[in-house]
């Protein structure tokens, strides 16, 4: 709860791994000793705004997510894991239609990005509170251009303006179901949430994120995930040297 707005978290999980070749849904594939999804979820269950939390699941591996990450973890933020749909924009509306009936705002995050900070969650709660819609996101290190189908450049946008946008993307209630049943009105499918209010001409702020906020999509992906995992192990373990060396 904040500021007497009840907060529901939407984590959507159930995307196909195409890309990770792998026969176990990257989700479930485990770097430090537990799956991904399961490094996700602990940084929304140990938000102190966060009053529940909604797993969206392939249909065929909602009972294994319930048994193998929910119980297993003991998460008791989470109140149901719902089958998802067809594209991504599906399976978040089946979770929209999930959410407690006291949701004020709502977070949407990739269950595959287990290293958003707590830090952003709070400020996007925050945010949405004052603003009514959050991106996190952070600015572009490359110079971006403009092709055209033939391969040839178009144009190169100024790099101070453009942003990669991540996950949680964060909204009032009102405002995102509005948006979603807009778009299934029109069938227009967006590449993320947040595309979906802007249609509507609803102002969307950016709140800055982290670098190392990654989805995890490929292989190569697993590799930084382990890394980021042993640098954070290394510097825990050297802040414990210094408190008992004191």
């Amino acid at each position: 709860m904040y500021k007497n707005n009840y907060v529901s978290v939407i984590i959507a999980a159930a995307g196909m791994s195409n890309r990770m070749r792998s026969s176990v849904n990257k989700q479930f594939i485990s770097i430090d000793n537990k799956p991904i999804l399961t490094h996700t979820l602990e940084k929304f269950e140990k938000c102190r705004y966060v009053d529940e939390i909604i797993v969206v699941a392939k249909e065929d591996e909602v009972d294994y997510c319930k048994r193998k990450i929910i119980r297993r973890f003991n998460f008791k933020k989470v109140s149901k894991v719902v089958k998802g749909g067809r594209e991504r924009q599906d399976s978040v509306y089946n979770g929209l239609l999930a959410l407690n009936e006291n949701c004020n705002i709502v977070l949407i995050h990739d269950g595959a990005r287990p290293f958003i900070k707590l830090k952003n969650i709070e400020e996007s709660v925050e945010g949405t509170a004052n603003y009514g819609a959050c991106v996190v996101g952070v600015p572009v290190k490359d110079t971006i251009k403009i092709i055209q189908k033939d391969k040839s450049v178009l144009n190169t946008p100024d790099r101070n303006q453009i942003w990669a946008a991540q996950t949680p993307q964060s909204f009032r209630y009102d405002i995102i179901m509005k948006a979603y049943r807009s778009a299934i009105y029109d069938g227009f499918i967006g590449t993320d949430d947040s595309m979906l209010v802007e249609r509507l001409g609803i102002d969307v702020k950016m709140i800055l994120g982290s670098y190392e906020n990654i989805k995890i999509t490929t292989p190569e992906d697993l590799i930084v995930a382990e890394s980021l995992l042993k640098d954070k192990e290394v510097i825990f373990n050297r802040k414990e040297f210094i408190f008992q060396s004191r």
